[in-house]
């Protein structure tokens, strides 16, 4: 049967008007988590006191849930109550005779269960009208009720043998006579084989049913943290827990949370690390957590103790084809990687290699390659000590990711930003390149430039991929630095790439690109100290003097070295380029 939305009264309406019955299978299921919740509640001393066909709502083709236990608030009232049951009737037909004297108890739920057993068995040839006053005459007397039973076996309904013995005893006049709920499980799924997807669970341990669940996560953020904490071996439960969480408002979240949610779902995700949805949602709540702690303090670190580190290491290893938790995990170790102690870690786990695996197979895939591309500066501009040999690969696989999404300015800023950090890894044997970096020895043994992790044969291509990027967009103050001064580590070791650099391609030269960067911004000293850098790798090469000269950017060097003389090192780059530029002018004109 098909019910993805309504409730059993939808059933109960749908099958009436049609005259058909109702599914046993599907009955027999429904009831068996109906009881499983009730037993539940009941185990827990709380009432629900509302029981009724549309206080029991279809959450999807086979599954249910208890609503309306709020109504509690109302049974508190007496008065209310006494308004309540005189207006509505029909609705209150549902409840068992001692409720309509503001009495009541567990057995009062088994009662209204009872006419709802009573309502779906003999909805194929009782009306509405004749099924309420069959269930209020039933408070005094059972003739009514004998005689729907026996109707039901002449008409061969499913389960009529069952429900015959069943209903009397929950539908006894006197609570005290009355069956209990455990006592219902028995009589159908135990005594008489009714199928459940829940019941033969609960019969077999303290198993909380999912209706209960979803009814417990309908609270406040301090419930549901317990709810976790209380069902931490069932994923199904931290499924649905982290779910409500994710769908809640800051307000009601009061974010940020404590750190010690972190220990919690760090904690979840190793139990559960096969199940990829689990992973889902506790990346996304990782992520949240986090992101509120780091923006009311940047000082603030992930707890050393919470093992988050190999965990989410562990969830990529485990889950290599789940796309979207990928860039999760991705953003959760650019954070950990923000963590000065937790970088060398990162680099010993292998991360680097399984950045570069993902950016070669999902290059198509946008969102990775973002996150994979941010991870990787994340984990580059902060390094002390660093391996080049998995990073060998790097510089072709982001040019081809670059190129894949050649007008996509993110792409072009985060990809710039690590080509310029690959050009300076070990700029010199033994010399600090990034902040610590140092050079492998192996690479002492090299023949040919390279910079960084860069090659030679790779300098044309990085080139172009930089000039590119500016010009796909000149307005990005991170994008034209990390460009430009990629493109001074690359000339600094190589003529030809100073030359690239130089030499007019489409229509206009890097010279030209250089003078519109300048103009636009002029005023920032950060951009400045960028095109400056590039400018005396540039002069420092004799056969590019001419094309500068050439190219009028004399006048603009002159500026800068005239409107920041507060900053020693635009100076001194400056007044070395004007040097360079005066030597061959008047070399040039000592020849003539």
């Amino acid at each position: 049967m098909e019910h993805h939305e309504g409730s059993f009264q939808t059933v109960i309406e749908k099958k009436r008007a049609t005259k058909t019955v109702i599914d046993s299978r599907w009955l027999q299921n429904m009831l068996g988590q109906v009881l499983d919740a009730l037993e539940y509640l009941h185990q827990l001393d709380i009432i629900h006191r509302n029981l009724k066909p549309s206080n029991i709502a279809l959450v999807s083709s086979d599954h249910c849930r208890l609503q309306d236990l709020s109504s509690n608030t109302l049974m508190a009232d007496r008065a209310k109550w006494n308004i309540r049951a005189e207006e509505d009737p029909f609705q209150k037909s549902w409840m068992a005779p001692e409720t309509l004297s503001f009495s009541f108890s567990q057995k009062s739920d088994v009662w209204s269960l009872g006419c709802i057993i009573l309502d779906m068995a003999s909805c194929s040839f009782v009306d509405a009208t004749e099924a309420m006053l069959l269930r209020k005459s039933t408070r005094s007397s059972p003739d009514g009720l004998r005689g729907v039973l026996r109707t039901m076996e002449e008409r061969k309904v499913p389960d009529a043998k069952i429900f015959n013995s069943l209903l009397p005893l929950m539908l006894q006049n006197n609570p005290s006579e009355r069956i209990t709920i455990r006592d219902v499980i028995h009589i159908t799924f135990v005594s008489h084989n009714f199928r459940s997807s829940s019941t033969a669970l609960a019969l077999h341990g303290p198993m909380v049913p999912l209706p209960i669940i979803d009814t417990l996560l309908e609270t406040n953020v301090a419930s549901i943290l317990e709810v976790m904490q209380s069902f931490s071996s069932r994923p199904e439960v931290q499924h649905r827990a982290m779910k409500r969480l994710l769908k809640m408002p800051e307000n009601q979240l009061g974010l940020p949370w404590p750190m010690e949610l972190v220990e919690m779902l760090v904690g979840i995700m190793k139990q559960h690390e096969r199940v990829p949805d689990v992973q889902l949602c506790a990346c996304s709540l990782l992520l949240r957590t986090l992101g509120h702690a780091l923006a009311q303090d940047p000082a603030a670190v992930v707890p050393s103790d919470s093992a988050i580190t190999p965990v989410l290491l562990s969830v990529m290893r485990s889950h290599p084809e789940k796309q979207e938790l990928l860039v999760l995990v991705y953003g959760l170790l650019a954070i950990v990687a923000s963590q000065e102690p937790a970088t060398d870690e990162l680099q010993k786990a292998g991360l680097f290699e399984h950045i570069l695996e993902h950016l070669d197979t999902f290059s198509r895939n946008r969102d990775i390659c973002i996150n994979g591309l941010s991870l990787l500066w994340a984990l580059l501009v902060d390094a002390v000590i660093v391996d080049k040999a998995p990073l060998e690969k790097a510089p072709g696989l982001i040019a081809e990711v670059m190129a894949t999404y050649p007008a996509d300015v993110e792409m072009a800023e985060a990809g710039c930003a690590v080509l310029w950090l690959l050009s300076l890894l070990g700029e010199q044997p033994g010399a600090p390149g990034l902040a610590g970096w140092t050079l492998d020895p192996r690479d002492e043994a090299r023949t040919g430039p390279s910079a960084g992790c860069i090659e030679e044969h790779q300098f044309e291509e990085v080139v172009v991929l930089f000039l590119q990027s500016i010009r796909l967009c000149q307005d990005r103050v991170l994008l034209v630095n990390n460009a430009y001064r990629g493109l001074a580590s690359l000339a600094e070791v190589s003529e030809l790439a100073a030359l690239q650099v130089v030499m007019p391609e489409e229509d206009s030269s890097g010279l030209t690109l250089l003078q519109e960067t300048y103009q636009l911004h002029r005023d920032d000293p950060e951009v400045v100290e960028s095109i400056c850098v590039l400018l005396a790798q540039l002069a420092s090469y004799d056969d590019i003097l001419p094309e500068l000269l050439s190219s009028g950017i004399e006048p603009l060097v002159e500026e800068i070295h005239g409107r920041f003389t507060s900053s020693l090192e635009l100076v001194s780059d400056a007044g070395r380029v004007l040097r360079r530029l005066e030597a061959s002018r008047r070399c040039s004109e000592g020849g003539q």
